[in-house]
């Protein structure tokens, strides 16, 4: 029986430890002196050897507001003209449901409608943004655009 524990083959492959000596002669494959070749090195992510690193040395510029950027899922009118029948009501569950858009993330803001040309449905639609030719063609043929405020 050749299936004994004692006979089993390891499932990991042991890594090799430089800096110990033996067969690896008398650097032990760390090359000759320097901050790498000793014990404990930890050299830091944009440390340069206490040189002023590069991250530093540079300014700090300007002013970003992507913390709070509103990120819209889009969907267009000819997406839902595809999707939804003469006077049915559109909403955020219902494109859900129907694989149009994903929920919201953490910054999600919502669903925004965009126009298309080929869009000529009744539709009641309930959506966080419009743009200003997809709100007009909704009403254009007859539906209503509703815009929800909270999330």
């Amino acid at each position: 029986m050749s299936h004994l524990l004692h006979n089993l083959s390891s499932l990991v492959k042991k890594r090799k430890r430089v800096g110990r000596g033996g067969k690896l002669g008398g650097t032990a494959g760390k090359g000759h002196k320097g901050q790498k070749a000793r014990t404990g090195k930890d050299v830091r992510r944009g440390f340069e050897g206490g040189q002023m690193p590069l991250q530093r040395r540079l300014p700090k510029r300007g002013f970003t507001n992507a913390l709070f950027k509103k990120e819209y899922e889009v969907v267009s009118l000819a997406q839902l003209a595809k999707a939804f029948e003469t006077g049915d009501i559109v909403n955020t569950q219902s494109l859900i449901d129907k694989g149009l858009i994903r929920s919201f993330g953490a910054r999600g803001a919502g669903f925004k409608v965009l126009a298309s040309e080929n869009f000529s449905k009744n539709l009641i639609v309930h959506a966080h943004a419009f743009s200003k030719s997809a709100q007009e063609l909704i009403i254009k043929h007859g539906g209503q655009a509703h815009i929800i405020q909270e999330m």
